[in-house]
């Protein structure tokens, strides 16, 4: 069987943390999201993969560092963000045999495609698409049922009149014949790929698999915490300390914890688990980091720094202060005693979180005594002056900072 893995397009709702790259590229457990999704393919004996790509992607070049996956991989390029219809039908060439499509992100992809061979084998039907109950189903493509069939695909329906709870995700199995039927539209688009399956359903016994639905979504920044709660409990994640590692004095690890080569741990740290901490990293004296936690290579954090629940990527520099529920870009820079709320005063949820700190875009900067309100976004290539509370989204490139007016009376 082969597969073709989605990872184009822009990634618009991924906001900040897309910058310049596809979702499928952010970093967790020290490898890209769409790593994760290709392991579990050739743990299914899936090998012969195209992954479909946006032009100037760098995917290519990330790949082509993991020696590790079994997996020979072609690549198709979208020239222009058409929608997803549009990138499968980049790879109409390739697929010669019935195969799996997935969203890049399908970090749970290793379970998920089992379950999809073993339903459609089970079932004996032409094709298999993968459903989980959400939150807010108009967000979704919503399938109207017919039995044990599918009857049609409903996108974004309107609140309250979804024909079900379930929405559609990133995943299922088609024919090669897929393809006539999305050539035959009347009309392409964006969503067309909506339009083409239910014409297919017309001639085709598609099955609903029906999945438990944490870590499958990756359509905001936040939904990276389901993400990295579901690798943390895969097998995925070995907790060891690296031989080259340097654990200072009284360092107390509680719970399942990672360490990699060349990272220093100082004195006094105390680290609760499950946390990953990424290669040549420094954790200063007398940190706290409160699971789950994911750092990145080269993350550097001060004295006196806690950070909890929260996910950094490379070579981010913290001095001191509080980082809760957040989730942070690579190369920023946080001045000292910087601080993110992360529960507002109401208690009301945030984005349908009890609780959310700072999503922070690629290389922004802030200054000494800095802070961020519950759920504030901050772009790419920001400053935040010192002494500087964010209460709003700032876009990339913003330098935003607190007017002073001070008096000197002699």
């Amino acid at each position: 069987m082969q597969a073709v893995v989605i990872a184009a397009g822009e990634s618009k709702r991924f906001w900040p943390l897309s910058n310049g790259i596809h979702k499928s590229q952010f970093k967790l457990l020290g490898k890209p999201l769409i790593y994760w999704t290709l392991k579990g393919l050739a743990e299914n004996n899936i090998k012969d993969v195209m992954v479909v790509v946006s032009k100037n992607s760098s995917i290519q070049e990330m790949l082509a560092q993991e020696n590790d996956l079994d997996v020979k991989i072609t690549y198709a390029t979208q020239e222009e963000p058409h929608g997803t219809g549009n990138a499968l039908w980049q790879a109409r060439e390739f697929i010669k045999e019935s195969f799996i499509l997935l969203w890049g992100n399908k970090v749970g992809s290793k379970e998920l495609v089992k379950k999809i061979l073993e339903d459609q084998k089970r079932k004996n039907f032409d094709a298999v698409l993968v459903g989980a109950e959400v939150v807010h189903p108009s967000e979704y493509g919503v399938p109207r049922l017919g039995g044990e069939t599918m009857i049609e695909i409903v996108e974004n329906p309107e609140e309250g009149k979804e024909p079900s709870k379930v929405g559609i995700m990133g995943a299922r199995l088609l024919t090669p014949d897929f393809f006539k039927y999305y050539e035959n539209l009347s009309k392409h688009h964006e969503a067309d790929l909506v339009d083409a399956t239910n014409a297919y359903m017309q001639d085709k016994r598609i099955s609903l698999l029906l999945v438990e639905g944490k870590g499958l979504t990756l359509k905001y920044p936040w939904d990276l915490f389901g993400t990295m709660d579901f690798l943390f409990a895969s097998d995925y994640f070995k907790p060891q300390i690296a031989s080259s590692a340097q654990i200072g004095k009284n360092v107390v690890m509680q719970g399942p914890v990672y360490i990699g080569e060349n990272t220093v741990v100082k004195d006094g740290t105390v680290i609760e688990g499950p946390v990953y901490i990424g290669q040549e990293c420094v954790i200063g004296y007398h940190n706290v980091l409160r699971g789950a936690v994911n750092l990145e290579n080269g993350v550097k954090t001060g004295a006196f720094m806690e950070i909890k629940h929260s996910i950094v990527q490379e070579r981010t520099i913290f001095h001191s202060g509080y980082a809760g529920d957040s989730i942070i870009g690579k190369n920023c820079r946080f001045g000292a005693e910087f601080v993110t709320g992360n529960l507002r005063l109401d208690k009301k949820p945030i984005h349908n979180l009890p609780k959310l700190g700072v999503i922070v875009g690629d290389n922004s900067l802030f200054g000494i005594h800095s802070g961020t309100m519950p759920g504030a976004l901050v772009g790419s290539d920001c400053k935040i002056g010192p002494a500087t509370h964010v209460f709003e989204n700032l876009e990339n490139n913003t330098t935003f900072y607190a007017k002073f007016d001070y008096v000197k009376k002699q």
